[in-house]
């Protein structure tokens, strides 16, 4: 979500407490190192209901959907969360607790998490730091512990964060709150931070939340001429130049879902988001109908190989290395000393890409190897350089690897 509602009011306690909050905030250390508390050392994985759903969410919807990815072996490629995003809250009772919708979720939260939990896969929610969501439901602002206790005991295990009707507040400070109110059930949540990248979130959300958002919502779309409710794909990924030094384990940068599955683009096209998504080392969070896809959206979203580089250890997130206008080269290094290369080909027809070893960082007279992780295929051993023809509007993904 990615268009604020207005602002609600805002008492002379609250005013204070931000202040308060975002003085306490020049006591942190602008680079400290990452939450230490075990999560997220990959990019998490999962699907989230707004990419195919927004608003139209219900009980029985989550639960098919983890079923699906329990048995279409999206599970065992690693897909582990089930988020339901905005739309599942009414409401507070007398006493504040937030209030799922009675309709759409009868069984309430605490059974549909032990139904996810049941399939092997964990439970994520959706919340928001302002008096609202972006939809107008209950946001979090004022009951930010409460909530958090309630989390805990419905069986959250992911929490993602939005900042529509934020009232003012610092991103620092509200973002903070929430982290010390997760921490404090006791619960191991992932915390999600998603300002949209705003006010930079790469900065300083290495010691507040797992990972950030670093652009509006991403569309089912390669590019959109206005950006009022979110970019393209292509768009998306240019907001991502120069942050790769923010990322590694336990705190990454999150360009948003992925929009296979969805039917506006190709199959060449989302596999590039795929590739490139993966050489970011950005969260594999599905966003269609996991319960009706078909077998070419099914392969993409569970390539195994591609899938290695996204969650390789080493935690080094992708750069571009180099820009011919339509023709750009991406890489990544791996564990162990290989490369990850994406050839993207943003234009229209076909194009020629070749790159130089010592372009992604490999000594330039020592031979590869080189494997098409999308046709899993090894195409020979080369020195000094490789090129390929490239289809239009397309990625190819290799992985480079010297003896």
């Amino acid at each position: 979500m990615a268009k604020p509602m207005a602002n609600g009011p805002k008492s002379a306690t609250s005013i204070a407490f931000d202040v308060l909050a975002a003085a306490a905030l020049f006591l942190i250390v602008p680079h400290a190192r990452a939450l230490d508390d075990g999560l997220a050392r990959t990019p998490p994985m999962g699907w989230n209901s707004w990419g195919h759903f927004r608003c139209d969410i219900n009980e029985q919807i989550v639960r098919e959907t983890a079923d699906a990815m329990a048995t279409n072996g999206m599970r065992e490629a690693g897909y582990e969360f089930v988020i339901v995003d905005d739309c599942w809250q009414i409401a507070r009772d007398a006493d504040g607790n937030i209030l799922p919708d009675p309709e759409k979720f009868p069984s309430g939260m605490s059974a549909l998490a032990d139904h996810v939990h049941a399939r092997g896969l964990k439970f994520g929610l959706y919340s928001c730091a302002g008096y609202t969501t972006c939809q107008g439901r209950p946001g979090s602002r004022g009951h930010q512990f409460q909530d958090a206790r309630q989390y805990a005991r419905w069986g959250v295990d992911y929490l993602k964060y939005d900042w529509c009707d934020d009232g003012g507040q610092n991103p620092r400070a509200a973002y903070t709150t929430m982290r010390d109110a997760l921490r404090a059930t006791g619960r191991p949540v992932l915390f999600h931070i998603c300002e949209w990248g705003k006010s930079e979130p790469w900065r300083w959300g290495r010691v507040v939340g797992h990972l950030w958002r670093t652009a509006p919502d991403v569309l089912d779309a390669w590019e959109v001429p206005s950006p009022e409710q979110g970019l393209g794909i292509v768009q998306i990924l240019d907001r991502q130049v120069g942050l790769e030094k923010a990322a590694g384990p336990g705190q990454w940068n999150d360009p948003d879902m992925l929009m296979a599955g969805n039917a506006a683009l190709t199959i060449g096209q989302y596999r590039a988001q795929f590739s490139l998504w993966c050489i970011l080392a950005a969260p594999l969070i599905a966003g269609c109908d996991v319960r009706r896809i078909d077998a070419d959206t099914l392969a993409l979203l569970t390539n195994r190989e591609a899938i290695a580089v996204d969650q390789d250890p080493l935690g080094k997130q992708g750069r571009k290395v180099r820009d011919d206008g339509d023709s750009e080269i991406w890489a990544r290094e791996l564990h162990g000393g290989a490369r990850a290369v994406a050839l993207f080909n943003r234009g229209a027809s076909d194009a020629p890409i070749a790159f130089r070893w010592e372009e992604i960082g490999l000594p330039a007279g020592v031979p590869a190897k080189i494997r098409d992780l999308w046709r899993h295929e090894d195409l020979g051993d080369f020195t000094g350089k490789f090129e390929a023809s490239v289809p239009p509007r397309a990625a190819l993904m290799l992985r480079v690897a010297q003896d």
